[in-house]
């Protein structure tokens, strides 16, 4: 994957995201649509993380001189157990 698929992937992660944001003051009385905005929101959220890494993980490669293809999509668990 090119970093500039994996860019246009973060852009509309983040769209969604802050359309996400913005749409859970309108579901406020609705707990069922409430519910599933934020559990989508986790979602996206876990997937921006993945998205970012394996982009940092690219740039590291073609940094270091090695073939940026050879970045691994990390699963969720790795991405979301960082410690920053």
């Amino acid at each position: 994957m090119a970093d500039e698929t994996i860019l246009n992937r973060i852009e509309s992660l983040v769209k969604e995201e802050h359309a996400l944001q913005r749409r859970e003051e309108d579901d406020a009385v609705d707990d069922d649509a409430l519910a599933e905005d934020r559990r989508r929101l986790e979602r996206v959220s876990v997937e921006l993380d993945q998205c970012w890494d394996l982009l940092r993980q690219r740039r590291a490669r073609r940094s270091a001189g090695e073939d940026p293809d050879g970045a691994q999509a990390r699963d969720a668990g790795t991405v979301e157990g960082y410690r920053q």
